[in-house]
């Protein structure tokens, strides 16, 4: 067998492995829980395991067992993914090019605007859809009850808050209210200094949750992570490329079996 064909096979036997695990993770999310943040993620992970597993299938008995049409729809997958990875990757830096955090005087933390954001993430936050989903994963973590160990307005003033916890687990600074505890605020001094002023709610379920300034936290973490795996999808390309080079020779190869194979049948040699 060709070193091209091994190698084929090779990769395409631990990425078959490899989706399994991955399918696994997909049905155990689907079986053991029943919240929106889970149902959330469920789907794309299955979804992504079986396509992987679909692939590596192909790849493998078409490379082993020399199966030209399984090879050329290998590839065929293979250049797909290869452009829409690109698509994505020069999709993800234009998209996340603004917006950054606001900087506050005698404050450690930052604040976060929605209007900084590129347009497109602006309307992934926006659409209540979306936006419902988020905020069931902020309710179901009880992710602002880490506030709690700021017991004092000066502890808490002096805290480096992540985007998220800045953005929806307190009213906007401008508003001026009066602090009671990490997530208690009242006696609102300028009620009408941002429309987040009224937005904020006491209830432990609601507080900023439907904020812009909530929103804008979330788009600061995207941008943040979209940033990471657009670099590591260039290494990924690099990869693809080579496995799909790797991919052509081993599919020259059984076209060229397979044409020796037929012309020796029909007694030409």
């Amino acid at each position: 067998m060709k070193i091209s064909n091994q190698l084929t096979g090779i990769i395409n036997f631990i990425t078959l492995v490899l989706s399994l695990p991955i399918i696994g993770v997909g049905i155990w999310l689907a079986t053991k829980h029943n919240t929106d943040c889970v149902r959330f993620l469920q789907w794309p992970v299955i979804i992504i395991g079986v396509f992987i597993l679909v692939v590596s299938i192909a790849g493998f008995v078409g490379s082993c067992f020399r199966v030209a049409w399984l090879l050329w729809l290998y590839l065929l997958v293979m250049f797909l993914l290869i452009v829409l990875l690109l698509a994505f990757t020069v999709f993800a830096f234009i998209v996340t090019n603004k917006g950054a955090g606001h900087a506050l005087a005698g404050k450690g933390y930052k604040e976060y605007r929605l209007g900084d954001y590129s347009t497109w993430l602006q309307r992934r936050v926006e659409n209540s859809n979306n936006w419902d989903k988020i905020q069931s994963c902020l309710s179901d973590a009880k992710f602002c009850s880490h506030l709690s160990k700021y017991s004092t307005i000066s502890s808490f003033d002096a805290a480096d808050l992540s985007p998220v916890q800045s953005g929806c687990c307190k009213p906007p600074t401008a508003c001026g209210y009066t602090f009671q505890n990490a997530t208690m605020w009242v006696s609102a001094v300028s009620p009408y200094a941002d429309p987040d002023c009224n937005t904020w709610s006491n209830d432990q379920h609601q507080l900023c949750f439907s904020c812009n300034s909530c929103r804008a936290g979330v788009l600061y973490n995207i941008k943040h992570d979209w940033r990471k795996v657009a670099a590591v999808n260039i290494v990924a390309l690099i990869l693809l490329i080579v496995i799909y080079s790797v991919g052509c020779a081993a599919f020259r190869n059984a076209r060229r079996e397979g044409y020796y194979s037929d012309n020796y049948g029909k007694g030409y040699f």
